[in-house]
C-alpha cells in the first residue's frame, strides 16, 4: 500500500484542476458541428496529434501489463513497442489517402474503396470489439491497478474496485461528451508530459537501487534477447516479425481508434510529422515501463522489493522506490494513461455510430442534430462499457490471453482488405466484403474453440487450437489474401471513377504533387532518426 503525503496529494489535486482547465479551455472554442465535435475540426497541429497517439496508444496494459511482461520474459514484448516504423507508414504512405478523401471513419473510406457493405461490416467489427474488449478491459485493469497501488479493500463498504471503475468512466465520459476531440487531443498534450515524467522518475530511481545497467543485464540474463527460437512456444522469431507487423498495420493504420487523430489534421503535412513525433514517443515504453519490469525481477532476485505476481511489479516499484511528490506524479501519470486511452475509445465510437449507422439510414439530419447523437451515443459506450466488467471481471485470470487472442485474429483479415485495397484496383468490391466476413469468420471460428482446447485433443480442430497464435495470424492473412484474389478473378472491377484517388495508382499525379510540396528536409531527418534508433535498438537486444 502507498501511503501518500499532503504533498502527494496536493500534486494529484494540480493536476486535475488543470485537467478540468484545459476541458474548460476546449469547450470555449467553436463547436458546432460534427467535424468540430468528432475531429476537431481538423485544425490540430503535428504536436496535438503525436501526443494524442501516444497518449491514446498508452493504457493500463503498459503501465501494468507491460511492466509484468518484463519482470516474466524480458524483452519479449519490445517488438510491438518498437512499430514506430508502421506509425510512419501511417504518415508517409496512407495519410494521403485518408486525409485527401476527407472521410470522418475507416469504415467510410473502404465504402468508397469497396461498397455499402464493407462500411457497415467493419462498423460492426469495430463497435463490438471496442465496447467488448478495449473499454472495459482499460476500465477493469485500471481499477485493479489503482486499487493494488493505493492498497485500499472498500470505503464505506463498498469495494473500492468499484470505486476506481466508475470514477475513472464517469470522469473521462463527461469531458468526452462535453468537449469531443478537441477536449480529448487537449488534455493528451497535458497528460502525455505527465505519463513520461512519472515513468522516467521510475526508471532512474530503479536503475539506482539496483545497482546499474550491467546489474540488470546480469540477473535478467537470456532474457535480454528480443530474438527467440522459432520453436518458442509463445514468442517465436518468425511470428514475432511477420505476425506482429500485421497485427501493428491493423492498429496503427486502418483502426479508427488510432487514425482519427491524423483525420483531425490541418493538412497532409500536420498529419505526417504528428506520426513522427508519435513515432518518437512511441519507442519510449520499452525504457519506461518495459525495462522498470526488468528491474523489479532484478530488485526481487537481489531481496529488496518482494511482489507476488509479475503485474503487480509496477505497483510495488512505485509504492518502495518514490519519495513524497514523485508518488503524487506517477499516479497523476497513471491517472493519465487510463483517462487518454478511455476517451479516444469513448469517442470514437461514438463517431463510428454517429457517422456510419445513424448518419448513413437518416442523411438529411442537420449537423446540431448529429452533434446530439454523437454525444449521446458516447454516453451509451460508456454504459456499455461498465455492464461490461462484471462479465470481464469473472474471466481475470485470463485477461491479457484473451486480448491477445481477439487482437490477433480480428487483424489479419481487416489487415488484408486494406492493404490489398490499397495496393491495387483489381481487388473488386465483392472481393473486399468477402475478405473481411471470411476474416471474422474464420478468426471467430479459432476463438469460440480455444475455450475447449483440451478436450479437441485428437479431433480434426486440434491444428486450429493448437497452432501458436501468432502463426495462426499469419496463416489467417495469407488466407483471407488468396480468398479476395480468387473472388476478384470471378467479380466486376470498380470503375476509374469509383475509385479514384483510393489506389496508389489511382492518387494522380496532381495530388503526389501536392503531397510532395509538403516535404522537406526535416521530414527526412527525422525519419532516419526514428529508424535509426529503431534498428539500433534490435542491434543493441537481438
Amino acid at each position: 500500500m502507498i501511503e501518500l503525503s499532503t504533498l502527494d496529494w496536493l500534486v494529484l489535486a494540480g493536476f486535475f484542476v488543470l485537467l478540468i482547465g484545459v476541458v474548460w479551455f476546449s469547450m470555449r472554442q467553436k463547436g458546432q458541428d460534427t467535424a468540430d465535435y468528432f475531429l476537431a475540426g481538423r485544425n490540430a497541429s503535428w504536436l496535438v496529434i503525436g501526443a494524442s497517439i501516444f497518449a491514446s496508444n498508452i493504457g493500463s496494459e503498459h503501465l501494468v501489463g507491460l511492466s509484468g511482461a518484463g519482470a516474466q520474459s524480458g524483452m519479449a514484448l519490445a517488438h510491438w513497442e518498437l512499430q514506430s516504423w508502421i506509425i510512419l507508414l501511417l504518415g508517409w504512405v496512407f495519410v494521403p489517402f485518408y486525409w485527401s478523401s476527407k472521410v470522418y471513419t475507416m469504415p467510410e473510406f473502404l465504402e468508397r474503396r469497396y461498397n455499402s457493405a464493407s462500411r457497415t461490416f467493419l462498423s460492426i467489427i469495430s463497435l463490438v470489439s471496442y465496447v467488448l474488449t478495449k473499454v472495459a478491459v482499460t476500465v477493469y485493469a485500471g481499477a485493479i491497478a489503482l486499487q493494488t497501488i493505493l492498497g485500499i479493500d472498500s470505503i464505506y463498504g463498498i469495494d473500492f474496485f468499484w470505486i476506481c471503475a466508475f470514477g475513472l468512466v464517469g470522469i473521462t465520459g463527461i469531458y468526452t461528451v462535453l468537449g469531443g476531440m478537441r477536449a480529448i487531443m487537449w488534455t493528451s498534450v497535458l497528460q502525455t508530459p505527465v505519463l513520461i515524467i512519472g515513468s522516467v522518475v521510475i526508471l532512474v530511481v530503479g536503475l539506482d537501487k539496483v545497482g546499474g545497467w550491467a546489474e540488470v543485464e546480469r540477473i535478467n540474463g537470456a532474457n535480454m534477447h528480443l530474438i527467440r527460437s522459432a520453436s518458442d512456444e509463445n514468442f517465436p522469431w518468425p511470428g514475432i516479425i511477420f505476425g506482429s507487423f500485421i497485427i501493428g498495420f491493423w492498429y496503427w493504420c486502418t483502426d479508427q481508434y488510432i487514425v482519427q487523430r491524423v483525420l483531425s489534421a490541418k493538412g497532409i503535412k500536420e498529419a505526417r510529422r504528428g506520426t513522427m513525433l508519435a513515432g518518437y514517443l512511441k519507442l519510449l515504453p520499452v525504457f519506461i515501463f518495459l525495462v522498470p519490469g526488468m528491474i523489479a525481477y532484478a530488485l526481487k532476485v537481489k531481496g529488496i522489493i518482494h511482489y507476488d505476481s509479475p503485474d503487480q511489479a509496477f505497483p510495488t516499484l512505485v509504492s518502495e522506490l518514490l519519495p513524497s511528490g514523485i508518488k503524487g506524479i506517477v499516479i497523476g501519470g497513471i491517472f493519465a494513461a487510463l483517462m487518454s486511452s478511455l476517451a479516444s475509445l469513448f469517442n470514437s465510437s461514438a463517431t463510428l455510430f454517429t457517422i456510419d449507422f445513424y448518419k448513413k439510414f437518416k442523411p438529411e439530419s442537420s449537423e446540431k442534430h448529429l452533434l446530439s447523437v454523437g454525444r449521446w451515443a458516447t454516453v451509451v459506450v460508456v454504459i456499455l462499457g461498465m455492464l461490461w466488467i462484471p462479465v470481464m471481471s469473472l474471466i481475470a485470470d485470463v485477461l491479457y490471453e484473451y486480448l491477445q487472442s481477439v487482437q490477433s485474429l480480428i487483424a489479419p483479415g481487416i489487415a488484408a482488405v486494406f492493404l490489398l485495397g490499397l495496393i491495387t484496383k483489381k481487388i473488386t468490391p465483392a472481393a473486399g466484403f468477402i475478405g473481411l466476413v471470411a476474416g471474422f469468420i474464420l478468426g471467430m471460428f479459432r476463438l469460440v474453440l480455444l475455450p475447449f482446447k483440451e478436450s479437441l485433443q485428437g479431433t480434426i480442430f486440434a491444428p486450429v487450437t493448437d497452432m501458436n497464435w501468432l502463426y495462426f495470424c499469419i496463416l489467417l492473412f495469407v488466407i483471407v489474401c488468396v480468398v479476395m484474389i480468387v473472388t476478384s478473378v470471378f467479380t466486376k472491377q470498380a470503375t476509374d471513377e469509383q475509385i479514384d484517388g483510393l489506389t496508389f495508382g489511382s492518387l494522380g499525379k496532381a495530388r503526389l504533387r501536392e503531397v510532395v510540396a509538403t516535404m522537406d528536409i526535416w521530414d527526412y531527418v527525422h525519419t532516419a532518426g526514428i529508424l535509426g534508433i529503431t534498428v539500433f535498438i534490435y542491434y543493441r537486444f537481438w
